[in-house]
């Protein structure tokens, strides 16, 4: 993985990480410490993760830890959806048209978790063929 692909890597996750905690602190008062304090704390495991990737000689471990990790945190916000957290404004019910709103932002923050599980991929194909190379010469 290339200097400018890890930027480009950090930067998607920043973005994310940036619009998952506005999210986050609209939830419900009583998930503030519960599910919305897992998925904030899975969404820095797999911060950390791609930082330890990046700095390891051999990967594979850890690239499978943030494989893992990655799901994990896609999975909790697919439950915060689930149980309508994203309808929340300030705490509280949104007035008008939770629906609405809840669909938009499960649909923002799910797009951008993708496309990062799409770059975090392709990194873990570069380093699996990285490997293969290696184990040839």
């Amino acid at each position: 993985m290339g200097q400018h692909s890890e930027a480009e890597l950090n930067r998607k996750f920043i973005e994310t990480a940036k619009l998952m905690n506005i999210y986050l602190n609209h939830f419900p008062q009583f998930e503030k410490y519960a599910l919305a304090q897992q998925i904030r704390v899975c969404m820095y495991e797999v911060y950390a993760l791609m930082v330890e990737g990046q700095k390891r000689y051999f990967k594979k471990m850890t690239l499978t830890n943030l494989d893992v990790r990655h799901e994990q945190w896609r999975m909790l916000v697919n439950l915060a959806n689930s149980m309508g957290y994203f309808q929340f404004k300030d705490g509280k019910e949104a007035d008008k048209a939770p629906e609405k709103m809840a669909a938009k932002r499960y649909l923002a923050i799910s797009k951008l978790i993708d496309e990062l599980g799409r770059m975090l991929g392709a990194w873990i194909v570069f380093n699996s063929r990285q490997e293969q190379q290696r184990e040839a010469s």
